[in-house]
This record gives structure tokens, sequence and C-alpha cells, in this order.
């Protein structure tokens, strides 16, 4: 059974730092499609960044391109959302998804219909 739980959410001021974890399991971490989803008040799910975790090829969205940082750790099932320089814009609830076919072509490889399994989320909340 595959299985995504996030970590790491909080509150933090403007220009802050926070970094999330997404801790998988229920399937072979070591090729796998991996991404961060995030959904801001009466806004919907944006995909911001992913990793294809065999190869490390990495995707970003713009609106995080530069700040956010995706890893994983393979040996430890774990994916990572290193993000500085937060902003109050940032506040959303972060989740994390799943793909086990692969990250697909790039005009799709952010869209969450994408990817299967989902993660609960966790709130991250920047403060101006």
């Amino acid at each position: 059974q595959v299985q995504l739980v996030e970590s790491g959410g909080g509150s933090v001021q403007a220009g802050g730092s926070l970094r999330l974890s997404c801790v998988a399991s229920g399937f072979i971490f070591s090729s796998v499609c991996m991404a961060w989803f995030r959904q801001a008040p009466g806004k919907g799910r944006e995909g911001i960044a992913r990793i294809y975790t065999l190869s490390r090829d990495i995707r970003y969205a713009d609106s995080v391109k530069g700040r956010f940082t995706i890893s994983r750790d393979t040996a430890k099932n774990v994916l990572y959302l290193q993000m500085d320089s937060l902003k109050a814009e940032d506040t959303a609830i972060y989740f994390c998804a799943a793909e086990v076919v692969g990250c697909g072509s790039d005009s799709l490889t952010l869209h969450p219909s994408r990817y299967h399994y989902w993660g609960k989320g966790t709130q991250v909340t920047v403060t101006s």
C-alpha cells in the first residue's frame, strides 16, 4: 500500500526558510517521479517541483525557481523541499505526490492529473 506522509510545515516570517519532508512507502522509491504541490485558500493545486528519483532530473515552476530546492534520499525513502526566501504568497498547504510510471512530458510533469498518489499535506504559513 502506497503511503506518503509530509512533515516540516509551520509558521515562518517572510524571508525565512523551512524544509519539508515526505516519507514514502509501498513502492520502489529509487525509480519513481516525486513532486511537491501546493494549494492556497481559494486556489487550485499548483505543481512547484518534481524529481525523477533515478536520474535526479528536476523541474521547477517559475514561481519557486531559485528559492526552492527539491531533493531525495533514496536510502531513507524521503523526499525533501528546501524553501528559502519565503514570501507571504507561499502560504499554502503543501502536498507530496508520486507517480510510478515516470514524470511524463514537460507540459504535464507538474500537473496534478499526472500523479496517482498523494499525501495529506502540511500547512506552511508565511507572515509578513
